[in-house]
């Protein structure tokens, strides 16, 4: 089985990639966050970084692209290819309210015919591999039979199904009928995304599919950044982990403090550094006891003195 990091905004930066995969690995295949694509523009500064491939030494990374432009990915995907890559990610799933109004990410699922045309664009004359990160549909989950004839029609590297429609969000039940749908009828890999927390729920995943290849990891791995460990440890009882070995929680300490000076060293100034660190924790503060108040207690925190004071708090409970 593959398991594959989900790209998420603002997370799973290049850092976050690199300091992940020394303290905890097993993830095969990573994706970066999207990149906004627009007219006779090149990527900015912060994007650039996460792509270029001293950042990303050792890891199979893809990069993701959010656009509705077949002119604006082939220029990208041209650049990418130039930078060494050989499959890039186009963002058909976000479900964000800034975005589907424009007709990107989830947005494209409510016109097929557009999409359509957009992938004959882009698969006419692109230069690298295309694999697509899709949702169900955009308000009603019968929308996926016409949407899945659709992605046949194309030579896709891998279809990423978030098991939802783009009106779930991230809160509704994942609609694991039309997964399955997809599974059994795409003409290409398949890989499953949404609600892994835990290894169990990757069991019942894997026996309920067992046809399955591979299964991306995204919320899940945040709250608990050993999950695809425990995942590969279950059914590898030989110790191969080429990473530091330590105890879970000098592991989670270690990997905490090496991305906090990172970001101290990248960003600079408490706000920038802060807003990170705090939106790291919204999602590690489930692995915690009393997660409501340490939230609470930590978006209090304005300074990295008041932050470091926090942290030897909480290592003293």
């Amino acid at each position: 089985m593959r398991l594959e990091m989900a790209p998420l905004e603002g997370m799973t930066t290049y850092l976050f990639r690199k300091v992940y995969s020394k303290y905890y690995g097993h993830i095969d295949k990573y994706y970066t966050p999207f990149l906004s694509l627009h007219k006779e523009k090149e990527f900015n500064h912060k994007e650039r970084q996460e792509v270029l491939p001293e950042n990303n030494k050792g890891l199979w990374v893809v990069p993701q692209v959010l656009t509705n432009s077949v002119e604006d990915f082939l220029r990208a995907a041209n650049t990418l290819k130039e930078l060494g890559y050989e499959e890039v990610n186009i963002n058909l799933g976000c479900p964000s309210g800034t975005v589907v109004p424009k007709g990107k990410g989830a947005g494209m699922l409510a016109e097929p015919e557009r999409l359509e045309q957009f992938l004959v664009g882009c698969f006419e004359k692109t230069p690298v591999k295309i694999s697509v990160k899709t949702r169900l549909g955009m308000e009603k989950e019968e929308e996926w039979e016409k949407l899945l004839a659709i992605y046949n029609k194309f030579p896709l590297e891998e279809l990423i199904v978030h098991a939802r429609i783009r009106e779930d969000y991230y809160k509704n039940p994942v609609r694991l009928e039309a997964f399955g749908k997809a599974l059994e009828e795409s003409l290409c890999t398949v890989c499953y995304n949404g609600d892994i927390f835990g290894v169990e729920d990757y069991v019942q995943l894997t026996e309920s599919f067992p046809k399955l290849k591979a299964v991306m990891l995204g919320r899940g791995l945040l709250r608990n950044p050993g999950l695809a460990v425990d995942i590969v440890s279950k059914w590898n009882t030989e110790e191969k982990e080429p990473f530091v070995q330590m105890k879970d929680k000098e592991k989670i300490q270690a990997f905490h403090d090496e991305l906090y000076a990172g970001y101290q060293q990248l960003l600079g100034g408490d706000r920038n550094v802060l807003f990170k660190m705090k939106e790291l924790w919204s999602y590690l503060i489930f692995s915690f006891p009393e997660k409501e108040n340490q939230l609470k207690k930590l978006n209090k925190l304005k300074t990295c003195a008041e932050y470091e004071s926090w942290l030897r708090i909480k290592a003293d409970e």
